[in-house]
């Protein structure tokens, strides 16, 4: 049953007065029509004075009415109306305690953070002044853009606040770059974390000083005003910029590099390699910048290994207002480093710089807005840029309603919505997410879930993290239910496929099958379950196979005093993993022959 109660507008809004200021109630015919500006511009003055709080239930109902009257875009315009009412409503004292779990919860607490918030001002909107309030509920464009991007782990007051000094400085420079003011905004409203943006540099040699938003924002246009961007601020959206405002090099060094790096952005991909790589680091094991300063022209001029030469072309990206990643392997050591940036095509080149033996190495890069480590599938869906499409826009509509109406506890109504968000853009996530909360809020039985769950898996099988996330409740629903033998084959169905498309996964456990196997059985069992990676996953892979398997099972040996083994175990790797001369691996496999050889002799 629909939550809007026909009628109710009229008689809430004519009773509406305060003082002098009032306005003509909304009509049955106005919901279904997109808002005018000067009808939104009445609401903000009257919010002014009786309060957000006394309007946001009649846009919702407004929203309401022309979404289940399919009306769709009057429903899209009421519907951002509605959410904005609501946010400037909200008061800090209750937004603080839940942004404070969702950023436990997203696991991006970090050390810079400040140890206590508290509220400052009563409600959120009053970060914003009364000309930016009613500029955001004229824009469409950008409250769409803005509540897509908006993340549980953004800190509202400030990015409302730097939105605010933004506008306040030049609402027509602000109007022309909304988007970059909002990719500032989101990811300067929380300090860094103090390895941004990678951990093997110290301190004193790279300071970490973001700087402050109204500089960025005047740099970034005055670069674009003046033709050194290769891609046109405004042709991107903050989904894409925010990967251009994270620089961690300061201003001045990101000029110098666009004085001293001569490459196109068909040839960005060189910048990596302008950088020198340093043997003698990798060799010697030094993993933090030892020389000095860490500057963009001290880095060209001594070299670096991989992590610097990763760095220094990110920068050097940036610097052109071209968006950059900068991907890490685990762990610290340094040899697994690239970068990916937006070409000029507008596709994303996730490879650049990435070693021919690093092909098989599974690489993290984090989102500047939240910290986190950016999901495969989030690599897959930039790459793709499917939501820049219309219909994603109109399943992301239907998304929006179908959240809403689950808060209101209207699971039916959130179903149907979901659903035809799904049929809209089947890659629509939150719509997933959205229709299974609500068939459970619902009371469906798992019987009548998991055909939802298969086609959820259906949806996203080029996706193998989603794939597998949404086979794993598949798994566990059939058997729960006591379906064994369904479950065992969409078990086995998810491990053969990732044990082809995804020899990353399938090192993962092909490792732990190996340390199990060092615990708890003999060792002539233990070189067997060695063995078998090394002829069948070793062929032609790289350092990650070295670091997970071959280092794991050779250092079992040395400190089983079993050196000829060791050494026999390390040079059936090297017959064949795919080791160019010259190379990382080859480096590496030549310290460990070199340590297994000073090794003496021990009887067995």
């Amino acid at each position: 049953m629909s939550l809007l109660r026909p009628g109710l507008g009229l008689l809430f809004l004519a009773g509406l007065r305060l003082g002098a200021e009032s306005f003509a109630p909304l009509t049955d015919a106005e919901m279904l029509q997109p808002p005018t500006a000067p009808r939104l511009a009445e609401f903000s003055r009257y919010a002014q004075q009786a309060g957000w709080d006394q309007l946001t239930p009649q846009f919702r109902a407004a929203a309401l009415k022309a979404y289940e009257s399919g009306r769709l875009p009057a429903a899209e315009r009421w519907f951002y109306v509605y959410r904005w009412s609501a946010l400037f409503a909200e008061t800090e004292a209750h937004f603080i305690p839940h942004w404070m779990k969702e950023v436990e919860a997203a696991k991006v607490v970090h050390a810079n953070l400040p140890r206590h918030y508290a509220p400052q001002k009563e409600r959120l909107g009053l970060w914003l002044s009364s000309a930016l309030k009613t500029w955001l509920l004229t824009h469409p464009d950008f409250s769409g853009e803005f509540f897509a991007l908006l993340s549980p782990v953004d800190y509202l007051p400030e990015v409302f606040h730097l939105l605010d000094g933004l506008h306040e400085r030049d609402p027509a420079r602000f109007a022309r770059y909304a988007s970059l003011a909002l990719a500032i905004a989101v990811v300067y409203d929380l300090p860094p974390p103090p390895d941004w943006p990678h951990g093997q540099v110290y301190p004193a040699s790279f300071p970490r000083h973001p700087p402050a938003a109204a500089d960025a924002f005047a740099w970034w246009i005055r670069q674009d005003q003046l033709d050194r961007s290769y891609h046109r601020l405004e042709s991107l959206g903050a989904d894409d910029l925010k990967f251009v405002v994270d620089a961690a090099a300061p201003f001045n060094e990101l000029e110098w590099s666009q004085r001293n790096v001569d490459l196109s952005l068909g040839q960005l991909d060189k910048a990596y390699r302008l950088i020198r790589y340093r043997p003698d680091r990798a060799e010697k094991e030094i993993y933090l910048w030892p020389d000095g300063a860490y500057t963009l022209s001290d880095i060209r001029r001594v070299g670096g290994i991989c992590i610097d030469q990763a760095y220094f072309a990110t920068q050097v990206g940036k610097a052109r207002a071209v968006p950059t990643l900068l991907f890490r392997g685990e762990g610290m050591d340094g040899r697994h480093a690239w970068f990916g940036y937006l070409d000029g095509n507008l596709q994303w080149q996730l490879n650049a710089g990435r070693y021919g033996e690093q092909r098989f190495v599974t690489g993290y890069a984090r989102d500047p807005q939240t910290w986190k480590e950016i999901s495969d599938h989030e690599l897959q869906f930039l790459s793709e840029r499917f939501r820049t499409l219309p219909a994603f826009h109109s399943s992301r509509i239907h998304q929006q309603f179908a959240a809403d109406y689950l808060q209101a506890k209207d699971p039916a109504a959130a179903i149907r919505a979901a659903w035809k968000a799904i049929k809209l853009e089947r890659r629509n996530l939150d719509a997933w997410a959205t229709l299974l909360e609500a068939q459970q809020a619902q009371g469906d039985s798992p019987k009548l879930i998991e055909p939802t769950l298969y086609q959820a898996v259906a949806a996203f099988e080029r996706y193998v993290d989603l794939e597998a996330a949404f086979s794993g409740q598949l798994t566990r629903s059939l058997r729960a239910r006591g379906q064994l033998s369904a479950a065992d084959f969409e078990e086995q169905r998810i491990l053969t496929k990732n044990r082809i498309a995804r020899s990353d996964l399938a090192l993962l456990r092909a490792r732990d099958t190996l340390q199990q196997a060092i615990n708890t059985r003999p060792l002539v069992e233990s070189t067997q379950v060695y063995n078998r990676p090394v002829d069948t996953q070793g062929r032609g892979a790289g350092i990650e196979f070295f670091d997970r398997i071959v280092t794991l099972f050779v250092q079992h040996l040395v400190d089983a005093n079993r050196p000829a083994e060791a050494r026999q175990a390390a040079e059936r790797a090297r017959a064949v993993l795919y080791v160019p001369a010259g190379s990382q691996l080859e480096g590496e496999f030549n310290k460990l022959f070199k340590d297994l050889k000073s090794m003496a002799p021990a009887g067995r």
